[in-house]
């Protein structure tokens, strides 16, 4: 029983742990949105889109309120966007977005993650020019000619349209996400968005060998327990 116990305890912190790391990640991205816009999901398309992604990965709404809050006062934490590329083990390439109030602590932890794992950081640039960075929108659906001629009507500009197992997937600008997303809703009122987001995209794959993958995946998981990281984008082939 009392090892019964003790496994469950884990559990339960690591569990809670997870949930405070997510709710702190979201508490700043919030925080940013809000900030950069107005406080207001309503008239601000950035926040009301982090809302709703913040309530699918159910983040309580008191957290998103206070996020919010916080924001539309004065003073409070200055937050800045950082992003850092290299080459993680087996020559994958990664790139990774923080938000950050202390960019020298920032760069530090960042740093030991990719040294302790035999990764390299490299020049801005030299490795997001081997991703597309796109905004992606995904639903069920068969139909791709009727999709491309609402958005052809909405004037959004896309760069592409694909319909593949029982779903269309709609790549555009980055800065056309909020409108692409607006107009599937708009014409396709019963359309649940599986996927909405912009992202990085690798122009091609790298498959790790089994000595390189226990180090790639060291060095994921160094970056995750790093409160600045926001997000990771890599070209490794993982199996899912």
């Amino acid at each position: 029983m009392g090892r019964i116990f003790e496994k469950r305890k884990q559990s339960i912190f690591k569990t809670a742990a997870q949930k405070s790391k997510l709710y702190a990640k979201y508490g700043r991205q919030l925080y940013m949105a809000a900030k950069n816009g107005v406080p207001d999901p309503e008239a601000n398309p950035a926040l009301r889109s982090m809302v709703e992604k913040a309530k699918r990965e159910q983040v309580p709404s008191h957290v998103i309120e206070k996020a919010i809050q916080k924001a539309s006062g004065t003073g409070g934490e200055d937050f800045q966007a950082a992003r850092y590329e290299g080459f993680g083990p087996g020559g994958t390439l990664v790139i990774v977005d923080c938000l950050t109030d202390n960019n020298q602590r920032t760069i530090s932890e960042i740093r030991n993650c990719f040294t302790k794992t035999g990764s390299k950081l490299a020049a801005s640039g030299s490795v997001a020019i081997s991703f597309d960075h796109v905004a992606v929108l995904s639903f069920k659906g068969d139909n791709e000619d009727q999709v491309l001629e609402a958005m052809f009507g909405a004037d959004v500009a896309v760069e592409e349209i694909e319909s593949k197992d029982g779903y269309i997937t709609i790549f555009a600008p980055p800065a056309e996400f909020y409108k692409a997303k607006k107009t599937v809703l708009d014409s396709f009122p019963d359309v649940e968005l599986e996927t909405q987001e912009i992202t990085f995209l690798p122009q091609a794959t790298k498959t790790l060998s089994a000595e390189d993958l226990p180090q790639f995946e060291k060095l994921l998981n160094m970056l995750a327990d790093c409160d600045d990281v926001q997000e990771v984008y890599h070209n490794a082939a993982l199996s899912s």
